[in-house]
């Protein structure tokens, strides 16, 4: 019925605007993603902090624009498919969450020798940007066009800009044992998504081969 047929251009209403939006913000899921994000960047400063947010944000951008236009080629060309992004993300966020579950309160103290690399990765791709949000952006890319899909992500990151660029106030309400608390638990959370992700890759790369 939302299809569109024969080259029609998708027109901009608000019915679209919704279809476009709204699988968006739920496959983003911006909520859900404040806590892991508080938990891997509890130690740094304010200001590392909200650097982080808008290079990790302009990232994901980057990332879905560039999968946008030529994603399916990109894809093609190097012989992958979204299960295979899916099952290599769901394995960078494992790694992640099991160095974060087993690691020693010494540890957690410790900055990484190059904290802007994690606006990248896990930030950018694939907590923000990840599987279901590049799968989603072809979607409807084809089904709404290219203008209506960017305008709704580009709603839908400034949503998570705002979160994670005031997670402090989140932080300081929750106090450092709540933070360190939610930290752990967001890492068993990162970690259940990690292998769901993994888990629906593999199921994906099965199904095809039967």
């Amino acid at each position: 019925m939302f299809l569109f047929i024969d080259g029609a251009s998708p027109s901009f209403s608000l019915e679209n605007f919704f279809l476009t939006f709204i699988p968006l913000f739920v496959a983003i899921d911006a909520p859900g993603a404040l806590p892991i994000f508080i938990g891997l960047t509890q130690s740094f400063p304010d200001d590392q902090r909200r650097r982080l947010t808008t290079q990790a944000v302009l990232t994901a951008f980057a990332i879905a624009i560039v999968i946008m236009i030529g994603g399916q080629q990109i894809f093609g060309f190097l012989g992958i498919t979204i299960s295979d992004f899916r099952i290599a993300g769901g394995l960078i966020l494992l790694l992640l969450a099991i160095r974060d579950l087993v690691q020693s309160g010494a540890d957690e103290s410790k900055q990484p020798a190059d904290p802007e690399h994690i606006s990248i990765v896990p930030l950018g791709i694939p907590l923000i940007a990840g599987p279901a949000v590049l799968t989603t952006l072809l979607i409807l890319n084809d089904a709404y066009g290219f203008l209506m899909t960017t305008l709704s992500l580009i709603l839908n990151l400034l949503i998570v800009f705002l979160l994670f660029y005031f997670s402090e106030y989140v932080r300081k309400l929750m106090g450092p044992n709540g933070a360190k608390a939610v930290a752990k638990v967001a890492a068993l959370f990162m970690a259940a998504i990690a292998v769901m992700m993994i888990r629906v890759g593999i199921l994906d790369v099965i199904s095809q081969v039967k």
